[in-house]
């Protein structure tokens, strides 16, 4: 690396404020020749030329351990034989770097989160406190709890799915919301007609009335009528349930029993669902009364707002343990507890998209988020053929130096979206991205971690359907806890992957690839 003048001087003036050049007399006690004057001179240029270049690529990098390690290196190789200016420099270089190894390790990722959270400010995207958060990594899991706080319902249970599936777990579902109508609980759920109509197994006529007959009030969002191209777009991707006012509960699955025991064609089925109390719900019951109001022309008002006050959290052993502890864990004890810790004094935003209204809501936050990132950005998503402007936002972060992992499944529910997906990602790929097709089952979690310190869980897949035209809702959360619980299901899952690289893709079929090829020229509409 060749250094300007002006460049080499800026380093000594930094680490020795008062250096000035040593007369000549005063090195060896005796007069220096021309050549061994040379020899140290060169020898200075070398030592500044070395630190400076570690220097700028730990900078890059942001590595903080790359400081202190050169430090001690440098240290160890002193020529004890120089006079103590000499050494002056040296130990000044080793402690600077020190000072600022420790500066940008406590700093690490607090700019991106600062950053974000002042863009949803300016969009008035309020960020709740004092939340509580619980993850679900499974089917089983999630109806597990959903079904316990049903039951324990007082006033009201809302839900707002995409669908649900006409099978055992459906079933249940409703026959526990028409035991706690008929206790006279207030029993609000609605379903996207397209989404009921799009699976194997709809809900039915006969199947509709006799839920209604229990005291359920459900609504078909949209119903599909002729001319029928006029129901395309937008239709309902949302999964929420509000309960009381005070416990809400949103994320990637649906209801059906595949969730709990996947599916022949793909195997196990892999998602993610939360459990939120606290201020925080609010929204998802403002959401939830917006969209029915408008789709049956009542005025239902919220029953209950959630106070800080009235959350009652279930702990657990493990939630007792300090997050920052979890984090130095080894992985295999973290993936232990995967799943199992409730976190708390959480920040979250919901961003909602209703077209129309917030069109662009979770395009724009998920491109600002990835603009924002510094180090680190790890995405799962199941149906990868992202718009033009996430893709451009993930190419500016690999030229950032920001390392992206990207995972999607190597298998799909649906065909003609993966051969997409793959090529989208394989271009990535070849800009610097490291992209994993998960072999475990299908993986249809929809999530991002930045820099260690936030992330997002939602409804929303990276697509033109998800991101241009349906109903959909993500929430972006400001907890170091959460977002490192979601990155260790991420390495876990690494496990259980392979690389999509140069060799894997020679070796697709000549098929695949045009079928990936004509997919993205349609990727505006998938």
């Amino acid at each position: 690396m060749s250094l300007k003048a002006d460049e080499r001087q800026t380093i000594v003036n930094v680490f020795q404020p008062d250096y000035s050049p040593i007369p000549a007399k005063t090195l060896r006690g005796h007069r220096t020749t021309g050549c061994e004057r040379k020899r140290q001179i060169q020898s200075k240029q070398r030592q500044i030329k070395c630190l400076y270049s570690f220097f700028h690529t730990a900078k890059l990098a942001n590595i903080g351990n790359i400081f202190v390690s050169l430090s001690l290196v440098l240290i160890m190789q002193m020529n004890f034989s120089q006079k103590a200016y000499i050494y002056k420099v040296w130990l000044g270089y080793a402690l600077s770097l020190l000072v600022v190894s420790t500066i940008m390790a406590q700093e690490r990722g607090v700019k991106s989160e600062a950053a974000m959270r002042t863009y949803l400010q300016e969009r008035n995207i309020t960020v709740t406190q004092h939340n509580s958060l619980k993850l679900f990594f499974s089917g089983h899991d999630k109806f597990k709890d959903l079904f316990s706080h049903i039951r324990q319902a007082n006033n009201s249970i809302h839900l707002e799915y995409f669908n649900f599936r006409n099978d055992s777990i459906a079933g249940l579902t409703f026959d526990i919301l028409g035991e706690k109508a008929q206790q006279g609980v207030a029993v609000r759920a609605m379903y996207d007609a397209f989404g009921n109509s799009s699976n194997n197994q709809p809900l039915k006529k006969v199947h509709t009335r006799a839920i209604r007959a229990t005291g359920v009030d459900l609504v078909e969002f949209d119903p599909i009528r002729f001319p029928w191209v006029n129901h395309i777009v937008p239709r309902d991707h949302r999964k929420i349930v509000v309960i009381d006012g005070k416990t809400g509960y949103t994320g990637g699955m649906n209801i059906a029993d595949y969730y709990v025991v996947g599916l022949e064609d793909i195997g196990e089925w892999h998602d993610i669902h939360m459990r939120l109390e606290g201020p925080v719900v609010s929204k998802l019951q403002d959401i939830f009364l917006k969209m029915w109001n408008k789709e049956t022309k009542q005025q239902v008002q919220s029953e209950l707002r959630t106070q800080v006050a009235d959350m009652t959290v279930e702990r657990t052993p493990v939630d007792d343990q300090p997050e920052d502890e979890v984090a130095q864990m080894p992985l295999e004890k973290r993936i232990e507890m995967v799943g199992k810790r409730t976190h708390e004094e959480v920040d979250i935003a919901i961003v909602d998209r209703a077209p129309g209204k917030t069109s662009d809501a979770i395009r724009k936050v998920y491109v600002k988020a990835l603009d924002s990132a510094e180090e680190h950005v790890q995405i799962v998503n199941p149906y990868f053929v992202p718009t033009n402007s996430v893709r451009r936002a993930i190419k500016r972060a690999l030229k950032r130096g920001v390392e992206v992992e990207i995972m999607i499944p190597a298998r799909s529910d649906i065909g003609f979206t993966p051969e997409t997906g793959e090529l989208v990602a394989y271009r990535l790929m070849k800009k610097g991205a490291k992209v994993y097709l998960f072999d475990g089952g299908f993986h249809h979690s929809k999530v991002m971690m930045v820099d260690s310190t936030f992330c997002t869980v939602g409804t929303a897949n990276l697509d033109s359907r998800s991101l241009r035209y349906d109903y959909e809702t993500n929430a972006f959360i400001f907890d170091k806890g959460t977002t490192d619980e979601l990155s260790t299901m991420f390495e876990r899952d690494k496990q259980n992957s392979h690389l999509l690289d140069k060799e894997y893709w020679r070796k697709r079929s000549k098929w695949k690839k045009f079928v990936g090829w004509f997919g993205n020229l349609l990727t505006p509409f998938l």
